[in-house]
């Protein structure tokens, strides 16, 4: 559908729509076929958005990024586990007071120093007028998947929403004279790599999670050329460089990964389900089956940092497990289950034996599986036969970050 109605080549108002809804296109698609649930749900109460709605007020003056003088830009993730960032967090300490950190705290409490533009971003994407012109996209979807996308709404909203905030962040850039933009999720935040690019500033994108052929985020068959992406992806691993076809022109770099710890003693009847908000029902109904399978097994069910323990119903035989750090947990467990989350690839490079529950979304996987490094497991009782990655570098190499910063 992409090839047939020349996506990547439409253009809005002198910007590319399509990349920026692409990856919004297929949440709701996944998520109204009932493929897949929220992957990371939001919930606020009405005091929460009226709290929100202050705290964009209050930064306008306390957090505004315009003043002062920087060389570098960052952009974090909006996930902390414990209050860490843990993707930008060696970046930061090696650029110092050189960059400037615009974290928002829109979906997270930023960092402590940070600044924003949160009530802008806000205010951009809260007045659009609904347009009819979407290509042809929805009926294309539709007559595929059987499924109504309200493409037109999502074009109505962030079409405007991208053009406001791409002038906003070209001033911001032009006034610091930015030279390299650094920043994690690019896919959400095109109206920044679209700002860098008007200004001819280099882009850099630092890995946040699992890469693969389904991630719409990242995948491009054939290589074609895509407005508004990042020059560079910095990767985790010489594995996530080639396991997908990026947008043409994208380099990638392998910088290891500075935030995973080293494996500690393993726990011999430990094993952890790692959960996320997709699957996380189905993946209750595995941990339940395999405590049954293997009752002299300690099960422990890992919530996603954005689910509540509250949202599922856990069965006897298998303990929530919460607080802490995932990581740490991963350290000293011998056997982890997951679908498609990134914690399966960290959980491998920290020796764990690694299934893969079959469910969908399990084809990210399929690589690592092929290579024998993680099993796909049909029966319960095929855990036994849960493999230790033998090249866990592929995934997560030493860090080599700091010799690739100028200066």
């Amino acid at each position: 559908m992409e090839n047939d109605l020349d996506l990547l080549g439409w253009q809005v108002k002198g910007m590319h729509p399509w990349p920026i809804i692409r990856m919004r296109v297929f949440h709701e698609l996944s998520r109204r076929t009932g493929i897949h649930g929220a992957s990371h749900p939001v919930r606020r109460t009405p005091y929460d958005k009226a709290a929100l709605v202050g705290k964009h007020v209050a930064g306008i003056v306390s957090r505004t990024p315009f003043p002062g003088r920087y060389d570098a830009l960052v952009v974090p993730h909006p996930r902390k586990p414990n209050g860490v960032e843990i993707y930008t967090d060696e970046l930061r300490a090696a650029l110092g007071d050189r960059a400037l950190i615009l974290d928002s705290g829109i979906n997270g409490t930023p960092l402590p120093g940070s600044k924003n533009l949160d009530f802008f971003t806000s205010a951009a994407g809260a007045v659009h007028r609904r347009t009819a012109d979407d290509r042809g996209i929805a009926d294309a979807l539709e007559k595929l998947t059987r499924v109504r996308i309200p493409v037109g709404v999502l074009l109505a909203r962030e079409v405007p929403k991208h053009l406001r905030l791409r002038a906003l962040y070209r001033a911001l850039l032009r006034k610091h004279r930015i030279t390299t933009v650094y920043l994690v999720v690019a896919y959400f935040h095109q109206h920044i790599v679209g700002a860098a690019r008007d200004l001819g500033i280099r882009v850099v994108e630092l890995q946040h999670g699992a890469i693969s052929p389904f991630h719409l985020g990242y995948s491009y068959p054939g290589r074609p050329v895509v407005a508004d992406q990042p020059d560079e992806l910095w990767c985790f691993g010489s594995y996530w460089t080639g396991v997908a076809d990026l947008p043409a022109g994208m380099r990638t770099e392998v910088m290891g990964a500075p935030f995973l710890p080293k494996p500690g003693p393993k726990d011999p009847r430990r094993v952890v389900f790692l959960s996320q908000g997709t699957i996380g029902t189905e993946l209750v109904k595995v941990a339940d089956a395999v405590a049954k399978e293997r009752p002299d097994l300690e099960v422990l069910y890992r919530p996603h940092p954005s689910e509540r323990p509250a949202d599922y119903t856990i069965p006897s035989g298998v303990d929530l497990s919460t607080g802490g750090s995932t990581l740490d947990l991963l350290a000293t467990t011998t056997y982890q289950v997951g679908v498609s989350t990134t914690a399966l690839f960290e959980g491998m490079a920290l020796g764990c034996r690694t299934a893969v529950a079959d469910l969908p979304g399990h084809e990210y996987l399929d690589p690592a599986i092929a290579k024998g490094h993680a099993l796909l497991m049909q029966d319960p009782a095929q855990l036994a036969a849960a493999p230790i990655c033998p090249d866990p570098a592929a995934y997560y190499a030493p860090t080599t970050l700091r010799s690739h910063l100028p200066g």
